[in-house]
C-alpha cells in the first residue's frame, strides 16, 4: 500500500514548539518509527506552511496513493480550499490532530476539512498517525 502523510503549518517545529501540547519528539524522529513499524507500506512525507503547497500536494498524491494521512493544523479550522482538495481526490483521507481540538480554544473546536475525511483522529498525540495508517490499511479490499 502506498500512503502519503501530509503535515500543515508549524508541524515542522514539533519537539520544539509548545511541548506541553505537542510533546518533545520531532516529527522526523516519529516518522522513522512509523516507516519501521509499517515497513510493508510505501510511506511518503510532505510538510508545508503554505496553504497553496498543501493543496498542490493533495491534488498530486491524491491520484497516486492508496491513502492520505493529513494534519492540516490551523488550516483545518479555516481552509475551504484544502477541504475542497481533499474532496476532489479519490484517495481516502484520514485527518489527524495531535492535541484534542475539542479541549482547546473555541476557534479550534471545528474542523471544516474533517467533513471530507473518511475518519478524524484527535487527541491521541503522535500515535494518531499510527492509528490513521492502521485504519487505512484495514480499509483495503
Amino acid at each position: 500500500m502506498k500512503l502519503a502523510i501530509i503535515n500543515g503549518p508549524n508541524l515542522n517545529l514539533l519537539g520544539q514548539r509548545e511541548p506541553e501540547i505537542y510533546g518533545n519528539e520531532s516529527f522526523e524522529s516519529y516518522l522513522n518509527k512509523l516507516i519501521a513499524r509499517f515497513s510493508a507500506h510505501d510511506i511518503d512525507y510532505f510538510q508545508s506552511n503554505s496553504e497553496g503547497e498543501l493543496i498542490d500536494i493533495i491534488q498530486k498524491v491524491g491520484f497516486e496513493v492508496d491513502g492520505i494521512v493529513i494534519n492540516p493544523a490551523g488550516y483545518s479550522h479555516m481552509s475551504v480550499s484544502i477541504a475542497d482538495a481533499m474532496a476532489a481526490v479519490p484517495a481516502p483521507v484520514v485527518e489527524v490532530h495531535i492535541s484534542n481540538i475539542y479541549a482547546r480554544e473555541s476557534f479550534r473546536q471545528k474542523s471544516i476539512t474533517g467533513k471530507n475525511a473518511k475518519a478524524v483522529i484527535t487527541g491521541a498525540g503522535l500515535q494518531g498517525y499510527s492509528l490513521a495508517i492502521e485504519f487505512l490499511t484495514n480499509q483495503e479490499g
